[in-house]
């Protein structure tokens, strides 16, 4: 795909048999990246609570555990303004825009950055990570590492779960540790949808 390829192209099919499109996200509109990032973060630390706060109540009484309640609430709102920031960095980096190609058959679809896209990514994940290792930060370091990925690759027998947004234009393809974003425009999407929930036999249909 060229780089002046124009965005959101419909669906067609390739001599190879494979669906291609081009979709182009608006990072200073669409939540996606902003949820995913923190729901990660969200349920990682309410793991460590929660045993922290096991310990504590064996320990010192569930008074200790109604001490630590506001912590968690500091804490959620810190979470929330730092992820929020860090996305509009990100979007800036980006140009504001998040510029994926999208192939897909019978055995599962790709999302792929586009190159020049995908190289402002590692780079941006290159520096998180420094600084979060640097900083003692495990979990920037971790996210940071994680934002290196820019290609992903649902194998339709694998995945257990789709769900749709059509507002959003986004179909979420689930398998049991890969969690892939598909973008469609408004006239593809529900083709998209439905070929994707035609060929995934675990998905139970609805």
């Amino acid at each position: 795909m060229r780089e002046n390829e124009a965005p959101n192209t419909r669906v067609t099919m390739g001599e190879d048999g494979k669906y291609r499109w081009v979709y182009e996200v608006n990072l200073l509109t669409d939540p996606t990246i902003f949820l995913t990032v923190w729901k990660i973060l969200f349920f990682i630390f309410l793991g460590i609570f929660v045993v922290a706060n096991v310990a504590d109540a064996v320990n010192w009484g569930m008074e200790k555990v109604v001490e630590n309640l506001p912590f968690f609430g500091y804490f959620l709102l810190g979470m929330t303004t730092v992820v929020g920031i860090g996305c509009l960095i990100y979007a800036a980096v980006m140009g504001g825009k998040y510029c994926v190609l999208f192939e897909m058959d019978e055995k599962g679809v790709n999302h792929q950055q586009t190159p020049r896209q995908a190289k402002k990514a590692r780079e941006l994940a290159a520096v998180t990570a420094a600084v979060g290792a640097a900083s003692g930060s495990l979990t920037a370091a971790g996210v940071g590492m994680n934002a290196a990925r820019t290609e992903m690759y649902s194998e339709f027998a694998k995945v257990r779960r789709v769900k749709s947004y059509p507002r959003r234009h986004l179909i979420k393809v689930n398998g049991l540790l890969e969690h892939n974003q598909v973008y469609a425009a408004g006239e593809d999407f529900a083709f998209v949808r439905d070929y994707i929930l035609s060929h995934c036999p675990n998905v139970k249909k609805k």
